[in-house]
């Protein structure tokens, strides 16, 4: 897709080092002279905030790898010592730990982003499919780091979510038996999360080095959804895309620093803020944010086997889901019918973690707990999990295929340049330009 490299060394060194190890050509090939489709709108910027993120995470989990005890009678203690004697510890952990919300703040954006302009199908099943296995990565990653601090929140969240494996048939007790080291959650559990949680970090780096490998053979996908066709679609990506993704990741940074400095513990729980103590459980276990759509799956399914197959199967559905759209037209741009599903499948992703942040018996509407259907109470807040997690998955694997078949999309451009050509400025340059061109 780059074509043939146009990089010239410039000095000796930059000659010498091309002949034996071209890094600087790769650098200037790949991320600097890299065609990219002139049309990119601020919601590409996400990758690059992506790899911010990253970055940051593995920077401050380093740091505090150095401070932290995994023990169970001193991991809470550990924490609260960063937080107080270790110079700007309480700076590092706070950006630690709002960096992961913002991480999946960033990647939501991101994945839906791909859903609506289509980047998930041919030529780039790979890239979408690496993608997925990065949110996974990311989601254990976060799952066993939301431990580490060993606060009731931690204990009872990784008691409750291990013990869910332990529902899947021949191989569930031998997996959940290996996760906690011995036959409960103690100090075995803790060693083997604070070690796996210092490693997935680098493991996603390496596939995110795959995944930016992936985009560079076809290329990035833009709005139209329209194949490059010629130099004139593109431009290089700096400074054109240096200077814009650079603006973005500024005002991100800000937003990322108004909750490090003003509000850090707005994304978490109070209960973790409380020493791990297994005799005492929590009114309400929940897990974090990002989690809470997966969760209200799971517990809108009564069989705690069939909530744990549907749970995983909310993220299994994403992996084939280059092979369920039927659509030759990947943009939503031209498909106005698949687009009014598609909000209605972010509203409910919404509903699903506004389920799973309350109680099954907590209140939709004040006084209102329960409905009546001939013989049974029917609790309201289980039923509006059970009709949104049933419109996720319709949206998969009924909705998506059957629109593709059957919409009459929009007249699509032949090229990415030509709904810009189409549409001339106004005003005396634009006139000209118009006047030229006929």
């Amino acid at each position: 897709m780059s074509g043939h490299s146009t990089y010239e060394p410039k000095t000796g060194f930059e000659r010498w080092l091309d002949v034996r190890l071209p890094i600087i050509r790769m650098t200037y090939d790949t991320a600097l002279n890299f065609p990219t489709p002139k049309n990119l709108n601020y919601w590409w910027t996400f990758g690059g905030i992506l790899a911010l993120c990253l970055g940051i995470q593995i920077v401050t989990g380093v740091i505090l790898a150095m401070h932290y005890v995994p023990q169970v009678d001193m991991a809470f203690n550990s924490v609260e010592r960063i937080m107080r004697d270790v110079n700007y510890g309480w700076l590092i952990r706070y950006m630690h730990a709002n960096g992961a919300s913002m991480f999946f703040i960033a990647v939501y954006i991101h994945m839906f982003r791909g859903l609506y302009y289509g980047s998930y199908k041919a030529p780039r099943e790979v890239l979408w499919i690496l993608g997925c296995i990065i949110y996974l990565l990311m989601m254990a990653t976060a799952f066993m780091g939301y431990v580490l601090p060993w606060g009731q929140m931690s204990f009872h969240g990784a008691v409750v979510i291990t013990n869910l494996l332990g529902a899947l048939p021949v191989v569930g007790n031998a997996i959940t038996t290996w996760l906690w080291g011995g036959f409960a959650v103690d100090d075995p559990t803790l060693n083997r999360f604070f070690s796996l949680h210092y490693l997935l970090p680098f493991v996603i780096a390496g596939v995110v080095a795959l995944h930016i490998w992936a985009l560079h053979v076809p290329g990035n996908n833009n709005p139209t959804g329209v194949n490059v066709k010629s130099e004139a679609d593109t431009v290089p990506f700096h400074p054109y895309y240096t200077v814009k993704d650079g603006f973005a990741i500024s005002v991100f940074l800000l937003m990322f620093g108004v909750f490090v400095f003003w509000m850090p513990n707005a994304l978490g729980h109070t209960d973790n803020y409380i020493p791990a103590n297994p005799l005492v459980t929590p009114q309400h276990i929940v897990p974090e944010w990002y989690f809470l759509p997966f969760y209200a799956i799971l517990r809108a399914v009564p069989n705690k086997l069939g909530g744990v197959l549907l749970m995983f199967g909310a993220i299994a559905v994403l992996f084939v889901l280059p092979w369920i759209d039927t659509s030759k037209v990947r943009s939503m741009r031209y498909r106005p019918t698949i687009r009014l599903y598609f909000f209605i499948f972010i509203l409910t992703c919404l509903v699903l973690g506004f389920c799973g942040a309350h109680e099954p018996a907590d209140k939709v509407i004040p006084g209102v707990t329960t409905f009546t259907l001939g013989d049974y109470d029917l609790n309201t807040m289980v039923w509006l999990s059970r009709i949104a997690a049933l419109y996720y998955f319709a949206y998969f694997l009924v909705i998506t295929p059957l629109v593709g078949l059957t919409e009459t999309p929009l007249p699509v451009p032949d090229s990415i340049s030509e709904p810009v050509l189409s549409h001339p400025a106004s005003g005396p340059i634009g006139t000209a330009a118009a006047s030229k061109k006929g």
